[in-house]
C-alpha cells in the first residue's frame, strides 16, 4: 500500500472538518459539525466535553468503524474516509489499536485467547508474545481466565492488551477509565504515557479530570465542535 513510517514528526491520524448526522423520524441531530483535529507521536491527545458531545462518534469515525457524512480521517498518510471496508479493515489492522467503552473482550475466550484471536485476525504478525503483552499490563496471572471472572480494572488492562495485541502506532480509547478505581486508573495511565513515551499515539475520549490533566493536549466538544 506504501504507507508511510508514523514514527515521524508528520501527524500519525488526522480528521478533515468532519461532519455526522442521525436521522430520528423527522429529526436531524448533528453529532459532528466540522471537527477538525490532528495527533502526532509520542502523545497523549485527551478528548473531553458533556454527554452527547459527539465524543464517541469522533473516535467511531477515527477508527474508520464510521463513515462521516462530510470530510475525511487521515491515518499514517492514507486516506481511510470513504474506502471500501476491506481497506479500512486493513489500516485499522496495521496502524490503529481500539479499546471500546463497552469493552473488547469475547466472553467465551480466556484473556490471553482474546489476544491472539485480535493478532490472528490482523494478521499483522506481531512482535510480542500475549504472555508478554498481559505482563506488560499486569496480568500475567490471569492469562487462563474468561472476562467474566475479571474485576473491572482487570476488564481494563486486559482490554488495553487487546488494543495493543499487534503493536499500532495509534492507540484510540473510549473512557479506559471509566469503570475502574483510582488505582487502577493510575494503573491505565502509566500504561497510556509509557505507550506515548515509546513514540506512539494515544487519543482518549474521557470525562476524567484525571486523565485530562495527564494528556499532552487537550480538546475539548461541545455540540459537536471543537470549543
Amino acid at each position: 500500500m506504501g504507507l508511510t513510517d508514523p514514527l515521524t514528526d508528520a501527524p500519525t491520524i488526522e480528521a478533515h472538518e468532519l461532519y455526522r448526522f442521525f436521522h430520528a423520524g423527522d429529526d436531524e441531530t448533528f453529532a459532528l459539525r466540522g471537527v477538525s483535529m490532528t495527533a502526532r507521536p509520542g502523545e497523549i491527545l485527551a478528548i473531553v466535553g458533556p454527554s452527547g458531545s459527539g465524543k464517541s462518534t469522533l473516535l467511531s469515525c477515527l477508527a474508520g468503524l464510521d463513515e462521516p457524512d462530510g470530510g475525511h480521517v487521515v491515518v499514517a498518510g492514507q486516506r481511510l474516509t470513504r474506502r471500501p471496508e476491506p481497506v479500512r479493515a486493513a489500516l485499522r489492522a496495521r496502524w490503529i489499536g481500539v479499546l471500546a467503552q463497552s469493552g473488547n473482550l469475547l466472553e467465551h475466550l480466556s484473556v490471553a485467547g482474546n489476544v491472539r484471536a485480535a493478532q490472528a485476525i490482523a494478521g499483522a504478525g506481531s512482535k510480542s508474545r500475549p504472555e508478554e503483552l498481559l505482563a506488560a499490563v499486569g496480568l500475567e496471572d490471569r492469562a487462563l481466565a474468561r472476562p467474566t471472572s475479571l474485576s473491572g480494572g482487570e476488564a481494563a488492562r486486559a482490554g488495553l492488551a487487546v488494543a495493543l495485541a499487534n503493536d499500532p502506532p495509534v492507540l484510540l480509547a473510549d473512557e479506559p477509565t471509566g469503570e475502574v478505581d483510582r488505582a487502577n486508573e493510575e494503573i491505565l495511565l502509566d500504561l497510556l504515557r509509557h505507550r506515548a513515551d515509546t513514540g506512539r499515539t494515544v487519543v482518549v475520549v474521557t470525562h476524567s479530570d484525571r486523565v485530562a490533566d495527564a494528556a499532552d493536549r487537550v480538546i475539548v466538544l461541545t455540540d459537536g465542535r471543537v470549543a
